[in-house]
């Protein structure tokens, strides 16, 4: 049977990847490992897993040992003890980074959405080896936010969830629907199938705010400049980090999945030049 290009790709990385685990609170926090070089830490967002970076693990990993946890309770990882706080969440996964590359091995620590959130606690109370903090469309600043509605897919199958799937992807992560194609639905559609753990039970609207008041390691910061979480206050998010000496990129046309939607130009800003 002949192959899609998208499952071609998660195939792959699925079959190069080094898969490891973790321990975690009595269960496991599970990883996925490609190339070598300085260690770049990729955190995904909230109901998703490491396939939230499908179309960056490549290009990075030709110069970069990129390293993929899949957050506790979502992904393969196993659900985080029960009454786990953001600090406790961020311990789990600094605690894991150290197990893989050796504490206090410098790194390069990327998050998006919910895992710009918990890359924001990492670095602030586990920050010995980050070099760096990149947060791809962050929120829970304290700043205004658009809420957007979901359609549910529990009790749907077949067609009727994959378009429920597509409206979910249209409503909230990709700006232009015919970018929604069938590797966008598959990453969907198995994130979804396979998420646990809701990051909203543990996450205030200042959650991320707080924590960057810690932070010491150096700051870039990319938004899609059609993400649906901060349209239309985009103004807000930018005077915010330039009132802390950062400049955020911001990627014309592009939604909240911002990595995907925009890959090459979000690939371009993570590798630095060699």
């Amino acid at each position: 049977m002949q192959t899609t290009a998208h499952e071609d790709r998660l195939g792959r990385l699925a079959a190069i990847a080094t898969r490891a685990q973790t321990p975690h609170g009595g269960g496991r926090l599970v990883w996925h490992e490609w190339g070598a070089g300085r260690p770049a830490v990729l955190l995904h967002g909230g109901a998703g897993s490491w396939r939230h970076w499908a179309r960056n693990i490549e290009p990075l990993a030709a110069r970069r040992h990129v390293l993929v946890p899949d957050l506790p309770g979502l992904g393969e990882s196993d659900m985080p003890p029960q009454g786990i706080t953001l600090w406790g969440l961020a311990a789990i996964i600094a605690e894991g980074i150290a197990a893989r590359l050796g504490p206090g091995t410098p790194y390069d620590l990327v998050g998006f959405s919910f895992g710009a959130i918990t890359a924001g606690h990492i670095a602030a109370r586990h920050g010995a080896g980050v070099e760096s903090l990149t947060l791809l469309g962050a929120g829970a600043l304290g700043l205004p936010r658009e809420e957007v509605p979901l359609v549910s897919v529990r009790d749907r199958q077949g067609e009727s969830r994959a378009a429920a799937h597509r409206e979910n992807l249209r409503r909230l992560m990709i700006a232009d629907p015919a970018r929604i194609d069938a590797e966008a639905l598959a990453i969907q559609a198995w994130n979804s199938d396979h998420a646990r753990f809701r990051s909203r039970s543990i996450t205030s609207p200042t959650s991320l705010r707080d924590a960057l008041a810690e932070v010491q390691a150096p700051l870039s910061v990319i938004y899609g400049e059609r993400d649906a979480i901060v349209v239309p206050h985009m103004a807000d998010r930018l005077a915010f980090f330039r009132a802390r000496g950062v400049e955020p990129l911001l990627i014309p046309g592009a939604g909240h999945w911002v990595a995907f939607e925009a890959a090459e130009a979000v690939n371009r800003a993570l590798l630095p030049a060699p």
